[in-house]
């Protein structure tokens, strides 16, 4: 079964990414360099470009393995760059493994409770989650999303898929603890992952319609991704063809030069 679990959302990725690197290497240099890259609308440019940052982060992690931020940030970029620019579905899947491993290690080097993740059984991963707070929102949004994005490139591996509910609890206890952590985009995640099916076999619309919702209010509108999966994901689950139209046409009408979102807004 081909299972598009996430598309769309792989943009955010460079959002988080290029603010974790502001507040490593980069920050050394100037604090507004990261914005060059999330305020530029050229995205064919940022594809270009993109390679050299994936270079550069390999080799500030050679020489600082265990910094938690620099991995975070390997696994942003790895995970986006699969996402939106690698049209070969082999090479994507080794690029996401590559995002999911960076972000294992990530999370390890944050906490060591959370060095195992994958051997942890249902009850265990679930009061591990139980037990984070707001200073691990960050690394959970990193490991939720790189593992959504490996998700995506594996969806014909149902040990990949099987794995799909460890994600869903992640992204519930960021939104948990700060809905408004990057723009409310963990409620966007939860949104796709709750419109994936008709309610008829399982799918949660209304959840999803919830979740899209609270992710717009809490960007007030700046980000436009949301509404784009808003009426991708839901309205034409639902078949409501008015609801879908509105939604697109506010994002045509908007202005998607936004600081922090710009790259973001024109995708």
């Amino acid at each position: 079964m081909q299972w598009r679990v996430l598309p769309g959302l792989v943009p955010s990725l460079l959002v988080a990414a290029v603010v974790s690197l502001q507040g490593c290497s980069l920050a050394s240099i100037d604090d507004n360099l990261p914005y060059g890259v999330l305020n530029n609308n050229d995205l064919e440019l940022v594809a270009e470009g993109l390679p050299t940052y994936l270079l550069m982060v390999d080799g500030l992690i050679e020489n600082w393995p265990d910094s938690a931020s620099m991995l975070a940030s390997g696994a942003d970029l790895y995970g986006a760059y699969a996402g939106l620019f690698v049209e070969d579905p082999k090479r994507a899947r080794k690029l996401s493994d590559k995002a999911l491993g960076y972000a294992f290690r990530s999370a390890c080097a944050h906490d060591d409770d959370y060095c195992e993740l994958r051997a942890l059984s249902v009850p265990e991963f679930e009061a591990l989650l139980e037990d984070a707070d707001k200073g691990d929102v960050p690394m959970l949004f990193t490991l939720g999303s790189a593992w959504a994005g490996y998700i995506q490139q594996n969806t014909s591996d149902w040990n990949a898929v099987a794995e799909l509910g460890r994600v869903e609890a992640i992204m519930e206890r960021v939104v948990a603890l700060d809905e408004g952590y990057q723009y409310g985009q963990a409620h966007m995640y939860l949104g796709v992952l709750s419109s994936i099916l008709p309610a008829s076999l399982g799918g949660k619309p209304d959840q999803a319609r919830a979740h899209f919702e609270q992710a717009m209010t809490l960007s007030e509108g700046q980000n436009l991704l949301a509404p784009v999966l808003y009426a991708e994901k839901y309205a034409r689950l639902v078949f409501d063809r008015e609801l879908h139209d509105s939604l697109l046409e506010d994002v045509l009408a908007a202005d998607p030069q936004v600081h922090g979102l710009t790259l973001q807004n024109t995708y």
